[in-house]
């Protein structure tokens, strides 16, 4: 804005090349940044030959477009639906948007109070299958819940099935959340989503290119998700098939150098081939917000060691356990039998045949020795001998 409070011109400029570009264009994006904002805007208002490389008849179309867009009016219904507009280089833009190159938004609408910039710093994008199963929507609510509770800002589409997950996963743990849309950023989408929508509104954060009122089309979702991989420092998608849209927000955040995760499925699910194609490749697996945190975190934010529950013959020496681990389960042995099993001389066999009788074991049978009946599960239920 400029001293008087309106807008200054490279602002009105770059609304009104939201409407005259598609997202991600990146013709456009080489334009402005050989020739700036200004110039491209007066080369479509005006009748000047197309730029080199520009057919007449995409020229015709854009200038179309140009004639009919209305910068001003744009902003005034943004301010009355309570969304700002953000540019390159305002304090809350997001620099790592930057990475997109010629492909960077030439601007972004945003409803919401907090600042996009600071929450994209510390963000993980979850995404997936709109028709995803029970699991998957569990591990995208127990996901984006976890992640919250760590103090990580949770991005998705604001679509059904995994994002919708998400995003209420977050909330409901009193976290943050951002949407970015195909849309206008007034106008919720899906329909059955505008309660859910307004909700981040109102806790978070709703982001989109599109102008106030525009609607969203098969491309501006595949475009818009370039975004999401941009904004934040890692991307995880829950379950999603061979041509699933969310692989392109994984492929994307590939090309740009951040961590790329998927979470696993049954290998016969049809829903989760195209996160297990991606777990061939290049993508870490991850289960649990831990895990997600210990790739995008800092250093030393690791996730807990995994492994199974301590059985009382874990804390067993290992000679003894090997001697516990030669004792047939039903009928007596003697200490011979037992220590060639062992690998040991019988004479150690026999002091750890001693020792385990005093741990409650093995019992004596004549001169044999046979595991208790407390002993049997805990040996031949628990892991082999080391």
């Amino acid at each position: 804005m400029n001293r008087t409070g309106e807008p200054d011109s490279g602002r009105l400029a770059r609304v009104f090349l939201c409407r005259v570009f598609e997202p991600g264009d990146e013709a456009g994006g080489r334009w402005v940044r050989e020739r700036g904002c200004a110039e491209v805007v007066r080369g479509l208002r005006e009748d000047r030959e197309p730029p080199a490389g520009v057919s007449a008849r995409r020229w015709e179309g854009l200038r179309a477009r140009a004639a009919a867009a209305e910068p001003e009016r744009d902003l005034t219904v943004a301010e009355a639906a309570g969304v700002r507009f953000l540019c390159p280089g305002d304090a809350e833009w997001p620099g790592t948007l930057d990475d997109l190159g010629d492909a960077r938004p030439f601007g972004l609408w945003v409803r919401g109070r907090p600042s996009l910039r600071m929450w994209g710093l510390r963000s993980v994008a979850v995404v997936g299958a709109r028709a995803c199963t029970e699991y998957g929507a569990h591990m995208a609510t127990t996901l984006a819940a976890g992640l919250a509770e760590r103090g990580w800002v949770v991005v998705s589409g604001g679509a059904y099935g995994v994002d919708g997950a998400a995003h209420r996963g977050a909330l409901g743990a009193g976290g943050a959340t951002v949407a970015v849309l195909a849309c206008g950023v007034d106008r919720p989408y899906p329909r059955g989503h505008t309660e859910l929508i307004n909700r981040i509104a109102a806790q978070g954060l709703v982001v989109g290119e599109l102008p106030p009122g525009d609607h969203p089309t098969p491309s501006r979702f595949v475009l818009r998700n370039r975004v999401i991989a941009a904004l934040t420092r890692g991307t995880v998608v829950v379950e999603a098939a061979h041509r699933s849209g969310s692989l392109v927000t994984a492929r994307a955040a590939l090309r740009l150098g951040r961590h790329t995760m998927g979470v696993p499925g049954p290998a016969t699910s049809g829903l989760s081939a195209g996160v297990h194609e991606l777990l061939r490749g290049e993508a870490e697996l991850v289960t649990d917000a831990a895990e997600v945190v210990e790739l995008v975190g800092d250093m030393g934010e690791l996730a807990p060691a995994r492994r199974g529950p301590v059985l009382p013959r874990d804390l067993l020496e290992p000679d003894a356990r090997r001697v516990l681990a030669a004792l047939p389960a039903r009928s007596p042995a003697r200490a011979e039998e037992i220590a060639r099993g062992a690998g040991t001389t019988p004479d150690d066999a026999i002091a750890r045949l001693y020792e385990l009788r005093a741990l409650g074991y093995v019992e004596r049978h004549g001169d044999g020795w046979k595991l208790t009946r407390q002993a049997i599960v805990s040996v031949r239920g628990g892991p082999g001998p080391c």
